[in-house]
């Protein structure tokens, strides 16, 4: 998986989107935001979560942005987060480098409403000094993604 089926996802979406490599790490939001230029909520971060009764998604969220635990719960009910080991082997993607695109399992994919204060985020793309920069919009409708209000 990794990058290189992130690239493939967008071949079979017919969609042009630049993957941008970096040789250093930028595997956290701090890192990511820092390498690229930008401020750290312009870093469109993917968690993974499950449910109590066992559904499996990912939330992607502005970089800066908590989960606020009564918007989660209210949006999806209970929940936790995914342990490392379960979000690569779901995703493909190790973490520090998981994004809604080319996954190795298909996943329901939910996007927090902080991310439309940007016109342009960058999400990681399937490995942890990768990134592109995307609309939320586009990024909404290449994944089929949900909006929700699960972030403070």
């Amino acid at each position: 998986m990794t990058v290189a089926s992130v690239r493939a996802f967008f071949a079979a979406h017919q969609v042009d989107m630049p993957i941008i490599e970096l040789q250093e790490n930028t595997a956290t939001v701090a890192l990511a935001a820092q390498a690229h230029g930008v401020e750290p909520g312009r870093i469109a971060k993917t968690l993974a979560f499950r449910l109590a009764d066992g559904k499996v998604f990912l939330l992607v969220a502005r970089g800066d942005a908590r989960i606020d635990n009564a918007k989660f719960k209210a949006a999806f009910g209970k929940g936790k987060m995914l342990a490392l080991d379960d979000v690569e082997a779901l995703t493909g993607h190790p973490v520090g480098g998981v994004c809604p695109f080319g996954l190795a399992t298909p996943l329901p994919v939910y996007l927090d409403r902080s991310l439309q204060a940007f016109d342009e985020v960058l999400p990681a793309a399937g490995s942890v000094n990768s990134a592109l920069r995307i609309s939320p919009l586009q990024m909404a409708e290449l994944t089929q993604g949900q909006w929700v209000d699960a972030c403070q």
